[in-house]
């Protein structure tokens, strides 16, 4: 074999050897993509997953909580009515401190005011009653008053309500 033909087969050796080089190359670098895409797909699933049971767990907790302070709102109305009546003195007075505390730490809100306009979202009409010192339905009397928890009014405020006639 002459050099020239030894150097033309040595050429096209070399060149087909960097087109095998290259479309290997191509192969492993779209591969490496697919699975780049991949983790950041699974990236993305499991931070959309990991902030939606926070927010459920979160959810869960105020539900929770709102649940028990609605079991307590009886108890809260029992000790309003030993106050108003003078019965709360000493060590039980204390105690009835610590609770109204307590569940206003966790959120509960007492509403319901003589005189407000009656709201039928946060009211309760047990009563209506005509008069010309009003110029919008009112609520006159506080008849039990409405806690609300965070936005959720876990139980409206009762009233005697006053229309205008």
């Amino acid at each position: 074999m002459s050099e020239e033909s030894q150097a033309a087969n040595s050429e096209q050796q070399l060149s087909e050897a960097v087109e095998e080089a290259l479309s290997e190359a191509t192969t492993l670098t779209d591969e490496a993509q697919t699975l780049k895409n991949d983790l950041q797909r699974l990236q993305a699933e499991y931070s959309n997953y990991r902030k939606r049971v926070d927010r459920d767990r979160a959810v869960a907790a105020d539900l929770a909580t709102a649940i028990f302070l609605t079991e307590l709102l009886p108890i809260l109305d029992d000790l309003d009515r030993a106050s108003q009546h003078g019965e709360l003195v000493g060590g039980f007075k204390a105690v009835a401190d610590r609770i109204f505390s307590t569940t206003e730490k966790l959120g509960l809100v007492k509403f319901g005011q003589a005189g407000e306009a009656f709201d039928p979202n946060i009211h309760e009409a047990l009563s209506h009653n005509k008069s010309s010192d009003v110029t919008e339905p009112t609520a006159t009397e506080i008849l039990q008053p409405g806690y609300k928890y965070k936005d959720r009014v876990l139980r409206p405020a009762r009233v005697a309500v006053t229309d205008p006639s």
